[in-house]
């Protein structure tokens, strides 16, 4: 496959460079600092300058931001965390309105801290769908990846919200998650607190901090509620988010545009107190949806008639196209990296840690015109530099350490430029031949991902099932090796009951020396059903299962104990 290489403009927008590091700029001019202060300058700018975001104003010409980056991410030298891995819809508790929420979070979160001495929870993307029927249940396939989805608020408050409180809670006894009536059920509820909302100086912070991005986010949100359809199919004067006619809509709709800003309010102030006991890692998906906010207002950033994925492999002979569309990489940098400065940001507010789902797109990406196949498709370069600069300098400012999911095909020299800028390696047992003792230190080892068998799910055969069910070309060899990898690891008999696999499985992870260690909730609960299987619809219930027990249940449950207890173990740096 011949790879493309993108060319750099004659002139650039925007410098990114290390702190340190000389530069020039098309002198003489002003440059003015992040901090309000201005400096002249000739052409060779000081190699003191702080970290940020800075504007060259040359005398003549175009001015040109100035970002100064450190050379690597956050990272404490001694750190060791362990904790969970959570799919935050699948978290319901006795007061869940039908999905795992935000409260829910936060009393696990504040349960593992106290009672068992976990520093992290990894939670699946929590990034905003879009407001309509049907819901997306796809975390990875978001409308916004700098704004949240409101399906996750704790809805609590007047006794009038009672009857659809009973309502919600009643979904908990089944197992699939019901988006759709969820979504309603609280936009209801959330409506009529809306109506009492007497305003609050801190809201009004808020909008002013989060400025034009929430403005137009929540113009979005209140057209797709107007028109019922992704933003491709409204009339070409609403195309535009800097239309006038954009504009006379939002005047003319000011009320649900507002409401629209105070839930993201909302869930701003509920993610806030969750990050309280411990880090949260935040999921940042690889794109976002065509017919979504982002992509409305970022039009001219990502590539029209193009979507990317991946190429043929030994695992999906055909390649896989993920309907996502991509950055053209020139055009990011002609908009100063703004798109990406805002999402890392946004993913970064109130969280611990970051996990950069598919990291090596920072690099290049697999490009599929439409109409062709994944097999027809071209990589294309980024500047991975500038790229992993900026999330360096906004990982410092939040003080949160990155991981990059580096699974599956890597090209040669990725995961040695990611150890050079201190991000995490992946490291999951199914797809290792070493045992977790000889992980490398930088890394987040587990046992298995969203994607992959839960560990009572390939000892007993089940997931094998459910792929053949599925119709999925399912790897018998490869699960049936997999499985004595984890037998011969484990010591388990080949009759030992999946909870006794499942504590002799995590007491292996404890032995590994990584930073990060992890055990999802599927885990910790002895789950057979994986959350997502790969290159299925609705041959499976992707994303709408579960967990069988409540959260109450779970913190009674003494196999969590027993994982808690494998994985909070201190060892010697290297």
């Amino acid at each position: 496959m011949r790879v493309q290489e993108e060319s750099q403009p004659p002139l650039a927008k925007v410098r990114v460079v290390r702190r340190g590091r000389g530069t020039s700029l098309r002198g003489p001019g002003d440059l003015h600092l992040e901090d309000g202060r201005a400096l002249p300058v000739d052409r060779a700018v000081p190699t003191d300058l702080p970290l940020g975001y800075h504007h060259f104003r040359p005398a003549r010409g175009e001015p040109t931001s100035l970002i100064v980056t450190p050379s690597r991410c956050y990272l404490p030298r001694k750190m060791r965390w362990w904790g969970w891995a959570a799919q935050l819809y699948a978290l319901r508790s006795e007061k869940s309105w039908g999905i795992g929420d935000l409260e829910d979070l936060r009393r696990l979160a504040e349960w593992s801290a106290a009672d068992l001495g976990a520093n992290v929870i990894m939670v699946n993307p929590l990034g905003a769908a879009s407001p309509g029927m049907p819901q997306q249940p796809s975390p990875y396939y978001p409308s916004s990846r700098r704004f949240r989805n409101p399906i996750y608020l704790r809805v609590e408050g007047a006794p009038d919200l009672a009857p659809m409180a009973v309502a919600a809670r009643a979904l908990n006894h089944q197992r699939r998650i019901e988006r759709d009536r969820v979504f309603s059920l609280k936009m209801q509820a959330l409506a009529l607190l809306w109506e009492r909302f007497a305003g609050d100086a801190c809201f009004d912070d808020y909008c002013r901090e989060q400025g034009e991005p929430l403005l137009q986010f929540a113009n979005f949100c209140a057209l797709s509620e107007h028109f019922h359809t992704g933003w491709r199919c409204w009339p070409a004067e609403y195309r535009d988010p800097g239309s006038s006619q954009v504009e006379r809509f939002a005047a003319g709709h000011a009320v649900r545009v507002r409401f629209h800003q105070w839930l993201q309010w909302q869930v701003d102030r509920q993610l806030a107190r969750c990050s309280e006991p411990l880090a949260i890692m935040q999921d940042l998906p690889v794109g976002v949806d065509p017919e979504g906010a982002d992509a409305w207002v970022w039009q001219g950033v990502l590539a029209e008639g193009v979507t990317f994925g991946a190429p043929p492999d030994p695992f999906a002979a055909s390649g896989q196209d993920w309907g996502l569309p991509p950055f053209i990489p020139h055009q990011l940098r002609a908009a100063r990296y703004e798109p990406f400065i805002q999402t890392i940001r946004a993913t970064l507010r109130h969280a611990g840690a970051l996990r950069v789902d598919h990291v090596m797109g920072l690099f290049r990406l697999f490009w599929i015109p439409q109409g062709a196949s994944a097999a027809e498709g071209a990589y294309v370069r980024y500047p991975v530099d500038d790229l992993l600069g900026i999330l360096a300098l906004e990982s410092h400012r939040a003080k949160a350490i990155v991981v990059g999911e580096d699974l599956g095909t890597v090209e040669s020299g990725v995961r040695e430029k990611l150890a050079a800028y201190n991000i995490l390696s992946s490291r999951v047992l199914w797809f290792e031949s070493d045992p977790p003792a000889r992980y490398p230190r930088r890394a987040m080892a587990s046992i298995t991902t969203h994607d992959l068998p839960t560990i009572a799910g390939l000892w007993t055969g089940s997931d094998l099932s459910a792929q053949q069910q599925a119709g999925l070309g399912s790897n018998a060899e490869g699960t049936a090796r997999m499985r004595e990898r984890l037998r011969d690891f484990t010591g388990a008999a080949d009759a030992a009951e999946p909870r006794e696999v499942v504590a002799r499985a995590y007491n292996l992870l404890g032995q590994a020396h990584s930073m990060v260690v992890t055990s999802t909730l599927e885990d910790a609960l002895a789950v057979e059903e994986r959350p997502n299987m790969p290159s299925t619809l609705d041959q499976w219930p992707n994303w709408s299962l579960a967990l069988p027990r409540t959260l109450e249940q779970l913190q009674q449950d003494p196999l969590p104990r027993a994982i808690a207890a494998a994985l909070d173990r201190t060892h010697p740096t290297r």
